[in-house]
């Protein structure tokens, strides 16, 4: 199962690369240094943060913003729930990866050329689980030295569980847990720091 996980995650990688290559990235995602959690809310008062551990990303030129992320890399620091997550709920075996998309407007980038700082509302498409949805995600952007871009999410963004057919899995991993309830609305932050693409 390791060597089959190694797999799809190289060829995630290798998949998304392939996909940003036409638009000439001229920043790349340190993944070292960015971060996606989210919240789940169990019994209706229990809540927890969680994070993907791998993703890849790009901003292209023409400001077109391209971020995937490996749905076999959650973390909840509990081995089984990791598990439960990846089989029950996000199906990892048929749907490996979440992709992100954007474009950012050029007087944003113009702005933060500089060293400047925007804050904004960006509209992106979430494409999970087969399903695709287009979101309005509050943005602080950020120009830095040696031309570094910082994405952050002021307040978190809801995805909602039914709106990408992961109700059933929610209600799976309920059960399975023994849990009374599991939220089907998801708090979603982003931290994200670009480098300048080599």
């Amino acid at each position: 199962m390791r060597i089959i996980r190694h797999c799809v995650k190289n060829l995630f990688v290798v998949s998304l690369m392939a996909w940003a290559i036409p638009t000439m990235a001229q920043w790349e995602l340190d993944t070292d240094r960015s971060a996606l959690n989210f919240v789940s809310i169990k019994n209706n008062s229990i809540a927890e943060t969680h994070v993907f551990n791998s993703m890849v990303g790009f901003v292209g030129k023409d400001g077109r913003v391209q971020l995937a992320i490996d749905l076999d890399s959650v973390e909840t620091l509990i081995p089984i729930r990791n598990e439960r997550m990846r089989e029950l709920l996000f199906q990892t075996s048929l749907f490996p990866t979440a992709n992100i998309t954007a474009q950012v407007a050029p007087q944003v980038l113009a702005a933060i050329a500089g060293g400047g700082f925007v804050t904004t509302d960006i509209t992106v498409t979430l494409s999970l689980h087969g399903a695709e949805r287009e979101l309005s995600v509050p943005v602080m952007v950020s120009g830095e030295e040696g031309g570094l871009i910082r994405v952050l999410t002021p307040k978190p963004v809801i995805v909602s569980a039914a709106d990408f057919g992961l109700e059933e899995g929610v209600t799976a991993l309920r059960e399975i847990a023994g849990l009374n309830s599991i939220s089907t609305a998801v708090p979603v932050t982003l931290h994200l720091v670009f480098t300048p693409a080599s």
